[in-house]
């Protein structure tokens, strides 16, 4: 039977993911290396914790390539929080480069009058018309946010949900043909975020 992988390379919300998509009667792998990858239906690239210490545990798993081959061949990836933003090119919060399979950059949240960072706690999303997981006229979608920096991509048309900052709006989601991140814990999101991972396992190809 084929599984999700769920990538462990030291850095992830392994365990609640792991409920999550057990809730949904997933069956799920560890991949901590290549060989593991070929068993999977789907990719998970969950993340918790700083940019370059990840990248470089990425790169310890010699993970990298397969990754972005994966991506490449159509086959259905999603990355949660950390695990979004290791998938740009660049991130203010290290020196590292990114897998750069996203054009864009990571860079600090503002600071602004009367909000805080980090930005942590429950913020509704804002779905844009491409959006594969919600619908336009949905609303109460509260998901739970963690994050001190957000993901600007290149091309603004990768965005596919945002979420309300002070005056400003960060992107919540991005997604494009068979990749999807999110910038929020689906898997910490209560009925909202359940909603969502449901989808997104209906539509793994």
């Amino acid at each position: 039977m084929s599984k999700i992988g769920l990538i462990d390379y030291g850095m992830g919300n392994i365990h609640s993911v792991t409920n999550a998509l057990d809730s949904l009667e997933q069956e799920i792998i560890l991949i901590k290396n290549k060989d593991q990858i070929k068993d999977c239906k789907a990719l998970i690239l969950p993340g918790v914790g700083s940019f370059d210490p990840a990248i470089n545990n990425l790169i310890n798993t010699d993970l990298i390539s397969d990754i972005k081959i994966w991506i490449k061949s159509g086959k259905s990836f999603l990355g949660i929080c950390l695990g979004l933003q290791l998938l740009f090119e660049s991130s203010d919060e290290g020196s590292t480069n990114g897998l750069g399979i996203v054009k864009g950059h990571i860079k600090k949240i503002p600071e602004l009058p009367d909000q805080r960072t980090p930005h942590v706690g429950w913020c509704e999303l804002i779905p844009t018309s491409t959006n594969s997981l919600l619908r336009e006229d949905e609303l109460n979608n509260w998901v739970y946010f963690v994050h001190s920096y957000h993901a600007v991509p290149s091309s603004t048309n990768l965005i596919t949900a945002n979420v309300s900052y002070g005056s400003e709006k960060l992107t919540a989601m991005i997604e494009r043909d068979n990749l999807l991140a999110c910038q929020f814990h689906p898997e910490k999101s209560g009925k909202t975020g359940g909603k969502l991972l449901r989808r997104w396992v209906k539509s793994i190809q």
